[in-house]
């Protein structure tokens, strides 16, 4: 049988999915029953691009993502306060290389979307501080913003896969006003603390008026759900050179040693 005869022979075999080599069969690595393998990818995509910029931690800033530079009302001073502090952590905090094989400590990391994300990362970037962007596919797609260092811009599929990468390395949690997102992040990182399932880190909550507006923690402790004693898992701050100090006064430890 000659190649021409033998191509069209078994053309049908060739031409099946199941003949397809499993590492590009989209078909098969999208479908269900490799969920589990996705998730490894995602931790494991993520993971490597870190190690390679030698990030060994972060500090988290969550906050919402309608905010901006030019909003009505507190929007503009909480997007101008993110970026200072962005710009203050990446200064202090460990953020530049010093030797070669050095670690960096203490990394801007944002979920990389607009608004409060956006400012932080712009503060980082103006240091001449890389940070991170960990962005998530959503029904509107979100775009990453431009101040994420571009080989720490990330996107997830699975929202527990991106909150694994901003809980697993974070030295210290800062959180400017926000909403659903928001708050679920907060309560996620505050749940694993009060549970000891998370190690004990600073947790700074920005413009105590918000905060205490929108969560009555008084209540909270007033029925039973908390420990007036959890009320020590965080800390308040109005503007970004105390946010700084109290993340200091709560443990956090800088690695200044800048070469």
């Amino acid at each position: 049988m000659s190649p021409e005869q033998q191509k069209l022979a078994n053309e049908a075999q060739m031409a099946s999915p199941s003949y397809r080599l499993a590492a590009l069969d989209q078909d098969f690595l999208l479908g269900e029953s490799m969920r589990g393998v996705r998730f490894l990818m995602e931790y494991e995509k993520a993971e490597q691009a870190l190690k390679a910029w030698g990030v060994r931690s972060t500090i988290v800033v969550f906050g919402s993502a309608r905010v901006g530079v030019n909003g009505d009302g507190r929007h503009a001073y909480w997007y101008e306060q993110a970026r200072q502090f962005g710009r203050i952590a990446s200064e202090r905090g460990g953020a530049f290389r010093g030797e070669p094989g050095e670690v960096r400590d203490n990394v801007i990391a944002t979920g990389g979307g607009p608004g409060i994300m956006q400012a932080a990362n712009q503060g980082a970037h103006e240091a001449g501080a890389p940070s991170i962007g960990f962005n998530v596919t959503l029904p509107h797609e979100q775009f990453p913003n431009p101040w994420s260092t571009p080989e720490l811009t990330f996107q997830f599929h699975y929202f527990a896969m991106r909150k694994m990468h901003l809980a697993m390395r974070a030295n210290a949690l800062v959180v400017f006003p926000g909403g659903f997102g928001t708050l679920d992040e907060l309560f996620e990182i505050l749940t694993l603390r009060q549970a000891d399932k998370a190690p004990p880190i600073p947790i700074v909550l920005f413009d105590e008026a918000y905060w205490r507006s929108v969560i009555n923690f008084d209540t909270l402790i007033e029925h039973g759900m908390v420990k007036a004693s959890d009320m020590k898992l965080f800390a308040f701050a109005d503007d970004a050179e105390t946010v700084w100090t109290k993340l200091l006064e709560g443990g956090l430890k800088p690695n200044c040693d800048i070469k």
